[in-house]
């Protein structure tokens, strides 16, 4: 049975990567408010009088039009709608990381509204050099969120108490952080999911001002996006480990 063909109107949405395709065209992965992440042909943008050329870079609020019927639709216009601040130097790397993330973890065609402000956010706050560490930070935390592995971080996962500021907890990212003197789970014991209480209280509350905090945070995050991407290599997170901030 023949799908029914759709148009897109003037849809909110951010380029997350694009290459070449045949002699003149493109194929853009975008990320949109409504319909998530969705995949383009952009035909002839690459033309030197295409009205497209020079807009459907990444990290530019966009309006996009398009009309299909399958996986690869058909972008019809593209509208540059300003007001956000350009990414530079580090926060233009960071940008490229969050891109990766959501290209390698978000499925194709589900709508993640909340996720997209979140994205549209981060990057304003990356554009106004805001710390990056407190940026990338919650958005993974929406983003694992969105995936359906919401962190607990108030309390543990064993008897529900509050979070003591002052103890170890191994989180388990099945379950959540377990008192670590009490915590016997095979395959978990790494360093990254051992964490100080005050830890989880601060990534809790998005602060991070605490060296400690920083640091454990970094490496608990990285565990569990690990563990969704599933051995697939984030080449930006490659890039910049020697820079301590992914």
């Amino acid at each position: 049975m023949a799908q029914t063909r759709r148009r897109v109107d003037h849809e909110p949405a951010f380029v997350l990567h694009s290459y070449p395709y045949k002699e003149t065209s493109l194929i853009v992965e975008a990320f949109s408010r409504r319909l998530g992440r969705t995949a383009l042909i952009a035909k002839g943008a690459r033309r030197p009088r295409s009205a497209m050329r020079g807009l459907l870079h990444a990290f530019h609020p966009l309006r996009l039009t398009w009309t299909g019927s399958g996986e690869m639709n058909t972008l019809i216009a593209a509208e540059w709608q300003g007001g956000m601040p350009f990414l530079s130097g580090f926060g233009l790397m960071c940008g490229f990381y969050v891109n990766e993330l959501i290209l390698r973890l978000l499925p194709r065609d589900d709508s993640h509204e909340r996720l997209f402000d979140a994205y549209a956010e981060s990057l304003a706050r990356l554009g106004r050099g805001e710390p990056t560490a407190g940026v990338l930070r919650g958005f993974e935390k929406r983003l694992l969120a969105e995936l359906g592995y919401a962190m607990l971080l108030d309390r543990n996962a064993e008897d529900g108490a509050p979070i003591d500021p002052a103890m170890q907890y191994l989180y388990d990212p099945e379950r959540g952080p377990i008192p670590a003197d009490r915590s016997n789970a095979p395959g978990h014991s790494g360093d990254e999911l051992v964490v100080r209480g005050s830890t989880l209280i601060d990534l809790d509350r998005d602060e991070f001002t605490s060296a400690q905090t920083l640091h454990q945070a970094r490496a608990l995050m990285r565990a569990l996006i690990g563990q969704r991407l599933h051995g697939q290599t984030l080449h930006t997170r490659s890039v910049l480990l020697e820079l301590q901030d992914l």
